[in-house]
């Protein structure tokens, strides 16, 4: 299980910066520019495919595995996402969008996901990383974006599989309120 070390204790309250992003249906979304309302982003390192080796040493590091089974449950659990008060969702990584395009085919993901090969999200808003495998990789959070700033972050995130459960019931547990409320 992976430990809180604070690094994303600073996320709360700050706006998402302009930054345009490809997205696996196509389009560029530009974060400092989401439709009003939740927007859940969930961060993770990489997804693998069947026939591909995983970096050496993946299995040892707390917190790298379980983004295919994290993946599924966010698909399995996306209508229930939507009900809760999530307007939409969005997974995010290092990944191209090819690869990317093919997680989504093959895993039949509901939402589109979103290409940050370069860390300008990183760096933007100082986001933890790790290395594997001689390559820099995001670590797993998730940030409950509303009207462009981060209401909420989930980090660290354990178990990946059930985590979109865990979103559900924060967004349960928080619903949206009026400004003057």
């Amino acid at each position: 299980m992976p430990e809180d070390d604070g690094a994303a204790a600073h996320l709360p309250g700050t706006r998402l910066p302009t930054l345009v992003l490809d997205c696996t249906d196509g389009t560029k979304v530009d974060l400092a520019a989401l439709p009003a309302g939740r927007t859940i982003i969930y961060l993770y390192p990489l997804t693998g495919r069947p026939e591909t080796d995983i970096p050496l040493g993946w299995n040892e590091i707390p917190g790298a595995r379980g983004c295919t089974p994290e993946a599924c449950g966010f698909r399995d659990h996306h209508t229930e996402l939507l009900a809760a008060g999530a307007a939409r969702v969005y997974g995010l990584s290092s990944q191209d969008t090819e690869y990317q395009r093919e997680v989504v085919g093959r895993l039949n993901l509901p939402f589109g996901l979103l290409s940050d090969t370069s860390f300008h999200l990183a760096a933007e808003l100082s986001l933890p990383t790790f290395e594997s495998g001689g390559r820099d990789l995001y670590k797993r959070l998730t940030l409950v974006v509303r009207d462009g700033v981060i209401e909420h972050v989930f980090y660290p995130v354990f178990p990946p599989d059930r985590h979109a459960e865990q979103v559900i019931e924060w967004l349960r547990s928080n619903t949206t309120r009026s400004r003057a409320g």
